[in-house]
Protein backbone atom coordinates (compact mmCIF):
# COMPACT_ATOMS: atom_id res chain seq x y z
CA UNK A 1 0.00 0.00 0.00
CA UNK A 2 1.01 3.60 -0.95
CA UNK A 3 1.20 5.92 2.06
CA UNK A 4 0.50 9.78 0.58
CA UNK A 5 1.20 12.38 2.49
CA UNK A 6 -1.40 15.69 1.52
CA UNK A 7 -0.15 18.84 2.81
CA UNK A 8 -0.78 22.66 2.24
CA UNK A 9 -0.70 26.26 4.17
CA UNK A 10 -3.67 26.98 5.89
CA UNK A 11 -6.74 27.85 3.26
CA UNK A 12 -4.98 26.16 0.81
CA UNK A 13 -8.12 24.08 0.26
CA UNK A 14 -6.82 20.58 1.83
CA UNK A 15 -10.15 19.39 3.19
CA UNK A 16 -11.94 20.08 0.05
CA UNK A 17 -9.31 17.99 -2.08
CA UNK A 18 -9.46 15.34 0.39
CA UNK A 19 -13.15 15.13 0.05
CA UNK A 20 -12.57 14.26 -3.72
CA UNK A 21 -10.38 11.39 -2.88
CA UNK A 22 -12.45 10.42 -0.47
CA UNK A 23 -15.20 10.07 -2.95
CA UNK A 24 -13.06 8.19 -5.18
CA UNK A 25 -12.81 5.87 -1.96
CA UNK A 26 -9.55 6.79 -0.82
CA UNK A 27 -9.38 6.19 3.34
CA UNK A 28 -8.17 9.64 4.67
CA UNK A 29 -6.54 10.32 7.71
CA UNK A 30 -6.98 13.28 8.90
CA UNK A 31 -3.80 13.73 11.28
CA UNK A 32 -5.07 17.84 12.43
CA UNK A 33 -8.40 15.61 13.88
CA UNK A 34 -6.31 12.66 15.19
CA UNK A 35 -3.58 15.53 17.47
CA UNK A 36 -6.62 17.08 18.90
CA UNK A 37 -7.89 13.53 20.25
CA UNK A 38 -4.26 12.70 21.82
CA UNK A 39 -4.13 16.20 23.00
CA UNK A 40 -7.37 15.65 25.32
CA UNK A 41 -5.86 12.71 26.69
CA UNK A 42 -5.41 12.55 29.96
CA UNK A 43 -1.64 11.27 29.67
CA UNK A 44 -0.80 14.66 27.51
CA UNK A 45 -2.94 16.75 29.62
CA UNK A 46 -1.41 16.56 32.43
CA UNK A 47 2.00 16.98 30.48
CA UNK A 48 0.83 19.88 29.15
CA UNK A 49 0.21 21.30 32.78
CA UNK A 50 3.58 20.40 33.86
CA UNK A 51 5.08 21.94 30.32
CA UNK A 52 2.82 24.69 29.72
CA UNK A 53 1.71 25.47 33.17
CA UNK A 54 -2.10 25.33 34.77
CA UNK A 55 -2.90 28.37 33.09
CA UNK A 56 -3.55 26.25 29.89
CA UNK A 57 -6.67 24.06 31.64
CA UNK A 58 -9.76 24.96 31.89
CA UNK A 59 -12.00 24.66 35.26
CA UNK A 60 -12.88 21.09 33.82
CA UNK A 61 -9.29 19.89 33.21
CA UNK A 62 -9.69 19.90 29.35
CA UNK A 63 -7.27 22.01 27.53
CA UNK A 64 -8.17 25.58 27.03
CA UNK A 65 -6.78 25.39 23.35
CA UNK A 66 -7.04 29.00 22.38
CA UNK A 67 -4.92 30.09 25.31
CA UNK A 68 -2.06 26.82 24.06
CA UNK A 69 -2.32 28.27 21.10
CA UNK A 70 -1.23 31.75 21.85
CA UNK A 71 1.56 30.35 23.58
CA UNK A 72 2.69 27.80 21.23
CA UNK A 73 2.23 29.70 17.72
CA UNK A 74 4.19 33.04 19.12
CA UNK A 75 7.16 30.91 20.34
CA UNK A 76 8.93 27.72 17.94
CA UNK A 77 10.51 26.20 21.27
CA UNK A 78 7.00 25.98 23.07
CA UNK A 79 5.66 24.54 19.47
CA UNK A 80 8.97 22.17 19.34
CA UNK A 81 7.94 21.11 22.97
CA UNK A 82 4.25 20.41 22.27
CA UNK A 83 4.96 18.28 18.78
CA UNK A 84 7.56 16.38 20.82
CA UNK A 85 4.83 15.64 23.11
CA UNK A 86 2.10 14.57 20.42
CA UNK A 87 4.02 13.58 17.41
CA UNK A 88 5.46 10.36 18.22
CA UNK A 89 2.00 9.52 19.19
CA UNK A 90 0.43 10.59 16.14
CA UNK A 91 2.95 8.60 14.31
CA UNK A 92 2.14 5.21 15.62
CA UNK A 93 -1.30 5.65 15.37
CA UNK A 94 -1.10 6.33 11.68
CA UNK A 95 1.17 3.65 11.25
CA UNK A 96 -1.83 1.24 12.78
CA UNK A 97 -4.58 3.08 10.79
CA UNK A 98 -2.58 2.54 7.71
CA UNK A 99 -2.20 -1.16 8.33
CA UNK A 100 -6.04 -1.74 9.12
CA UNK A 101 -7.11 -0.03 5.46
CA UNK A 102 -7.64 -2.30 2.56
CA UNK A 103 -6.98 0.11 -0.75
CA UNK A 104 -4.10 0.73 -3.05
CA UNK A 105 -3.19 4.40 -1.12
CA UNK A 106 -4.11 6.25 1.69
CA UNK A 107 -4.00 9.44 2.57
CA UNK A 108 -2.28 11.66 5.69
CA UNK A 109 -4.04 14.92 5.28
CA UNK A 110 -1.30 17.43 7.48
CA UNK A 111 -0.43 21.11 8.02
CA UNK A 112 2.48 20.66 8.76
CA UNK A 113 3.85 17.42 6.89
CA UNK A 114 6.79 18.41 5.16
CA UNK A 115 7.77 21.02 8.55
CA UNK A 116 7.40 17.90 11.51
CA UNK A 117 9.51 15.43 8.86
CA UNK A 118 6.12 13.41 8.74
CA UNK A 119 6.70 13.41 5.13
CA UNK A 120 9.65 10.93 5.88
CA UNK A 121 6.94 8.01 6.45
CA UNK A 122 4.67 8.79 3.23
CA UNK A 123 5.99 7.61 -0.05
CA UNK A 124 4.43 10.17 -1.88
CA UNK A 125 3.43 13.58 -0.89
CA UNK A 126 0.98 16.24 -2.42
CA UNK A 127 1.42 19.79 -2.03
CA UNK A 128 -2.15 22.14 -2.17
CA UNK A 129 -0.59 25.97 -3.20
CA UNK A 130 -2.89 28.65 -3.11
CA UNK A 131 -1.26 32.43 -3.13
CA UNK A 132 -0.97 33.84 0.95
CA UNK A 133 -3.76 36.64 0.06
CA UNK A 134 -6.36 33.85 -1.71
CA UNK A 135 -5.30 32.01 1.85
CA UNK A 136 -5.67 34.39 3.94
CA UNK A 137 -9.14 35.64 2.27
CA UNK A 138 -10.49 31.82 2.81
CA UNK A 139 -9.25 31.75 6.98
CA UNK A 140 -11.15 35.04 7.34
CA UNK A 141 -14.25 34.14 5.54
CA UNK A 142 -14.35 30.62 7.69
CA UNK A 143 -12.97 31.90 10.77
CA UNK A 144 -14.00 34.19 14.00
CA UNK A 145 -10.24 34.90 13.85
CA UNK A 146 -8.06 38.49 14.08
CA UNK A 147 -5.96 38.75 11.08
CA UNK A 148 -2.69 38.73 13.32
CA UNK A 149 -3.65 35.32 14.84
CA UNK A 150 -4.22 33.41 11.05
CA UNK A 151 -0.67 35.32 9.94
CA UNK A 152 0.65 34.15 13.42
CA UNK A 153 -0.18 30.76 12.43
CA UNK A 154 0.98 30.96 8.83
CA UNK A 155 4.39 31.94 9.54
CA UNK A 156 4.78 28.99 11.26
CA UNK A 157 4.31 26.62 8.12
CA UNK A 158 7.00 26.59 5.25
CA UNK A 159 6.17 28.97 2.11
CA UNK A 160 4.08 27.32 -1.06
CA UNK A 161 7.57 27.23 -2.69
CA UNK A 162 9.04 25.21 -0.50
CA UNK A 163 6.62 22.81 0.05
CA UNK A 164 6.18 22.89 -3.58
CA UNK A 165 9.51 21.75 -4.22
CA UNK A 166 9.58 18.98 -1.40
CA UNK A 167 6.26 17.53 -3.02
CA UNK A 168 5.87 14.56 -5.76
CA UNK A 169 2.81 16.31 -6.82
CA UNK A 170 1.55 19.33 -6.57
CA UNK A 171 -2.66 20.88 -6.88
CA UNK A 172 -2.99 24.64 -7.62
CA UNK A 173 -6.09 25.96 -5.82
CA UNK A 174 -5.83 29.08 -7.29
CA UNK A 175 -9.46 29.60 -8.43
CA UNK A 176 -8.03 29.79 -12.20
CA UNK A 177 -7.60 25.46 -12.48
CA UNK A 178 -10.26 23.14 -12.07
CA UNK A 179 -8.97 21.05 -8.67
CA UNK A 180 -10.78 17.68 -10.22
CA UNK A 181 -8.76 17.34 -12.86
CA UNK A 182 -5.74 17.91 -11.31
CA UNK A 183 -6.87 15.25 -8.12
CA UNK A 184 -8.42 12.58 -10.83
CA UNK A 185 -4.75 12.49 -12.95
CA UNK A 186 -2.43 11.91 -9.03
CA UNK A 187 -5.41 9.16 -8.75
CA UNK A 188 -4.76 7.30 -11.94
CA UNK A 189 -1.37 7.54 -11.26
CA UNK A 190 -1.27 6.50 -7.68
CA UNK A 191 -4.10 3.94 -8.59
CA UNK A 192 -2.71 1.54 -10.88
Amino acid sequence: MIKVGLTGNIGSGKTYVCQIFSALNIPIYYADLEARIILNSPSVISRIAEIFGKKTLLNNKEIDRKKLASIVFNDTKALEKLNKLIHPKLRIHFQDWANNQNSKYVIQEAAILFENNFDRLMDKTITIASSKEIRLERVLKREKKKKKEVLARMSNQWSDQRKESAADYIIKNDGLQMLLPQVLKIHQTLNR
